[in-house]
């Protein structure tokens, strides 16, 4: 709420930094659905800070809709499952040689 003043484009960039450290903090195989969530959370909070800008109108998801893709990170799985991510190939000789 307190960056409701500012520009739509400077806030759209800090909420994306906000949302993508979520999302590489959080983003596990298996976690895509509460990713989504959260990220649906960030986007209705941000509309309704926007349609508050104006005592004339309110902003309409149509519009919102244009803007927030334009800004919101994607939600993607970030980090493997661990079997993938220790996995180490050797080529049948050790690393250490």
């Amino acid at each position: 709420m307190r960056g409701r003043h500012e520009p739509v484009a400077v806030t759209g960039r800090w909420l994306r930094r906000v949302v993508q450290g979520y999302f590489n903090y959080y983003a596990v195989p298996g976690n895509l659905r509460r990713l989504s969530g959260f990220k649906q959370e960030v986007r209705r909070a941000w509309r309704f800070a926007l349609s508050r800008r104006s005592q004339r109108t309110r902003m309409d998801w149509a519009r919102f809709e244009r803007i927030s893709r334009r800004t919101m990170p994607k939600v993607l799985t970030i980090h493997p499952y661990p079997d993938k991510r220790f996995d180490v190939s050797t080529r049948g000789r050790s690393r250490m040689r």
